[in-house]
């Protein structure tokens, strides 16, 4: 019997993560269909932007990075700055020789960040020093960009409607390997699922920001008022906490599709990706007792209706087919590395949150034990 249908007293759980399930789901494909679009044939943009690449040991990548944004159209006045950030690999020559000699693109050199202040926002914080655009452009240097993104990025910062002074267009994530194709699409998922987005946008609650420093626009004046990248020198998870800044210094942030005119391959190899997610997945939910509250909500809604429905729960079986439903509005913003959608990876759904739960698990190890680290520097 007890094979056939879950325990008694397990039945009412089962019930309320299965709704629960269901109203992500609600929310994921609501919020997938009114989400901002880039247009596919934007405006010339007249004003000065400056495109803004922080960079440390990415010799093995950046080089399409930099043929994308020399490549870039419909910019009338455009300039792109690189920070080699104290790079060993070469860096810097590769992205001198990917450039091919546009005048376009100078190379900074960086310098270490002080005590208590972390690499990407004191480079990035250069980057903006250094900037004369109106528009500011940070793109991480494992993006590509197709030919009219920034043009169509700026298109949607400054609606004539719906203006912005923050905004981040989702890239597609390019994932590799069994762990990746689980775990990357709970990027897009998460907000998809649980954030009314077109309340979050008119929000000024910081708690209701999202945003994705891979390809990230902000208006340089919103930027100077929120304080500049020194306003989240010690975050690690920096862009959410500039989104944050600009919102509380009364600017308006939102995030688009981005998925056709950008692309990301974060990490090539499932090691990769634990020490990237290792290093900064205890920073997502505040605290020790925040990360097992989320976790406990993640298996009440997504696990135990699953495995409810191996025991022929009904409840379970609805609860399971909602997850996988959510979770496939995701799936334009994944491809493995020879493209294809990542909508059949939805049918793991429950095995995809248990990983999540084992790296933040084993981020908040390390965080305790004060031995995370990021491309040779502590955090």
């Amino acid at each position: 019997m007890l094979l056939r249908r879950p325990l008694r007293a397990v039945r009412p759980l089962v019930a309320a993560g299965s709704v629960l399930a269901a109203a992500g789901t609600v929310q994921a494909w609501v919020n997938r269909a009114g989400l901002r679009r880039p247009p596919a044939a934007p405006p010339t943009v007249t004003v000065p932007v400056s495109v803004l690449v922080p960079a440390r040991d990415e010799a093995h990548r950046i080089a399409p990075t930099v043929r994308a944004l020399t490549g870039q159209r419909g910019l009338a006045d455009v300039e792109i700055l690189v920070l080699d950030d104290g790079s060993t690999d070469g860096t810097a020559a590769v992205v001198r020789t990917a450039a091919g000699g546009d005048p376009r693109l100078r190379v900074l050199t960086g310098t270490p960040p002080p005590p208590g202040v972390l690499g990407k926002p004191h480079a990035c914080a250069a980057l903006a020093a250094a900037a004369r655009g109106e528009v500011l452009v940070f793109v991480d240097a494992d993006v590509v960009l197709v030919p009219h993104a920034v043009a169509a990025a700026v298109a949607l910062l400054r609606d004539r409607d719906r203006p912005l002074d923050l905004l981040c267009p989702w890239p597609r994530q390019v994932a590799s390997g069994p762990l990746g194709r689980l775990v990357q699409p709970l990027l897009a998922w998460s907000w998809l699922t649980t954030l009314p987005l077109a309340v979050a946008e008119r929000s000024g609650r910081g708690s209701m920001a999202v945003a994705n420093g891979q390809f990230l626009l902000v208006e340089a004046a919103a930027l100077a008022r929120a304080g500049g990248w020194a306003a989240v020198s010690g975050a690690v998870l920096d862009d959410i906490g500039l989104a944050r800044a600009v919102r509380a210094a009364g600017g308006r942030t939102g995030i688009a599709d981005g998925s056709q005119v950008a692309s990301c391959r974060m990490y090539a190899t499932g090691a990769e990706l634990r020490a990237g997610y290792r290093k900064s997945l205890w920073a997502a939910f505040g605290s020790p007792a925040g990360a097992v509250a989320v976790g406990a909500g993640l298996v009440l809604v997504y696990v135990l209706p699953a495995l409810a429905a191996l025991t022929g729960s009904r409840a379970g079986l609805l609860g399971y087919a909602a997850a996988v439903a959510g979770r496939v509005p995701a799936a334009r913003w994944v491809t493995g590395p020879s493209g294809g959608g990542g909508a059949v990876d939805a049918l793991a759904h429950p095995v995809s949150v248990l990983a999540l739960l084992g790296l933040l698990a084993s981020s908040w190890a390390g965080r305790l034990r004060g031995t995370l680290s990021w491309k040779g520097r502590a955090l």
